[in-house]
């Protein structure tokens, strides 16, 4: 499959955002849109995945903190890189603003995805929007 990243800001594509983390967050996870829509949005620089057709497929965003998180790929898109496109391009973004570090709160059942990717597991599990989570670092 075919699909293309777009570095982005909120202004810019916060519809096509929203699209592809209610799909994934709110209605696939049923994550309360209240837990979902933070103030941290309009600060971070985002990334969306897009198809060949130029449609929504994925997203992440870097927090100004070298948070990395959101990363979400539509159901039917998952299993083609595109997770992984994603986060290699925060993850350039992140030491393009001279950041030393970067961490995310991965849901325990992706931690191998992202210690695949560099990062490593740091303390125990704890619940986000009732979803168990593991910090994660890594070094850039």
């Amino acid at each position: 499959m075919k699909f293309s990243i777009k570095k982005t800001t909120w202004n810019a594509d916060e519809a096509a955002l929203k699209e592809v983390r209610e799909a994934v967050f709110i209605k696939e996870q049923r994550v309360p849109p209240e837990l979902e829509w933070d103030d941290q949005d309009q600060d971070s620089v985002h990334f969306l995945a897009l198809d060949e057709a130029n449609t929504p497929i994925g997203c992440i965003r870097l927090m100004p903190n070298g948070q990395i998180s959101r990363l979400s790929v539509l159901e039917q898109h998952r299993n083609a890189g595109i997770g992984n496109a994603l986060l290699i391009a925060a993850s350039e973004e992140a030491k393009t603003l001279d950041m030393k570090e970067i961490f995310l709160h991965a849901q325990t059942h992706a931690t191998s995805f992202y210690e695949a990717a560099g990062f490593t597991v740091t303390g125990g599990i704890f619940l986000e929007a009732d979803i168990p989570h593991r910090q994660m670092f890594k070094q850039l």
